[in-house]
């Protein structure tokens, strides 16, 4: 069954740095019909809405760090003209992630930055690396899992990254069925043989990526976002060949 795919554009950072408008006629042009902004490119929300209208492509969330996060009614103004339905939390600061504190103390700010957004129509998520795996309470309970429980599922949602699931040493699957209803977007990407398990093109890796489609399908998942960190060639290139492996399985066209 064909899916709703999207593509992060960090994964193009370099490229949109030096051609912003012409990399996302590329992304068009493969195939792509939702895109994850990782900045704007200087345009405004109005220059940007028409940009991607005209291309065919959905402005379905953008990645804003905790600091732009907290200017909540500058960022969700641009957001909503935009026509944004999701802003994400992408990535912490190292020195805040060093006590299971430290992640109370996020999950309050991110309730209070999530009831905002949800006033306004835009849902906020929570987007994960393996760092979070790495610490646990005295019960058990590891960081990413803390935040959500301090969490509401109305403010807070799950933005789950599921090659940094599996980094971390956990089952993608069994997350995305954890948080079911509440993870309306998945990161998609491969994870490669070899010593340090490096980011790969979807279908070139070790990871089930048809199961963890269906499974983020089965859970309510509204879009699945195709990102690769690191790409050993041409970035463009490797966005192409995860799309069209997407298509050869059948969930595009």
């Amino acid at each position: 069954m064909e899916k709703r795919i999207g593509l992060q554009l960090y994964t193009l950072r370099e490229a949109m740095s030096v051609d912003f408008v012409g990399t996302l006629e590329k992304v068009a042009a493969i195939g792509y019909r939702g895109v994850e902004f990782a900045g704007y490119g200087g345009f405004s929300a109005k220059e940007l809405r028409h940009i991607t209208s005209e291309l065919g492509i959905t402005p379905v969330s953008s990645h804003l760090p905790l600091d732009l996060l907290k200017n909540t009614e500058q960022e969700l103004e641009y957001a909503k003209e935009l026509g944004l339905s999701y802003v994400v939390c992408p990535w912490l600061p190292e020195e805040l992630r060093k006590t299971m504190e430290q992640y109370r103390q996020l999950a309050e700010t991110l309730e209070q930055i999530g009831e905002k957004c949800a006033r306004q129509g835009i849902i906020l998520c929570y987007h994960n690396h393996a760092f979070e795996f790495e610490l646990t309470s005295d019960t058990g309970v590891n960081a990413l899992d803390e935040i959500y429980a301090n969490t509401s599922a109305v403010h807070l949602q799950a933005e789950l990254d599921t090659y940094w699931v599996a980094k971390g040493n956990l089952d993608p699957l069994a997350y995305l069925r954890k948080y079911a209803k509440r993870c309306p977007l998945v990161h998609l990407k491969d994870m490669a043989n070899d010593e340090t398990r490096s980011f790969a093109e979807l279908g070139r890796g070790t990871l089930d990526i048809p199961a963890i489609i269906e499974t983020a399908s089965a859970s309510g998942a509204d879009w699945l976002i195709v990102e690769q960190d690191v790409c050993n060639g041409d970035p463009l290139e490797s966005v192409a060949i995860s799309f069209d492996y997407l298509r050869k399985q059948g969930f595009v066209q």
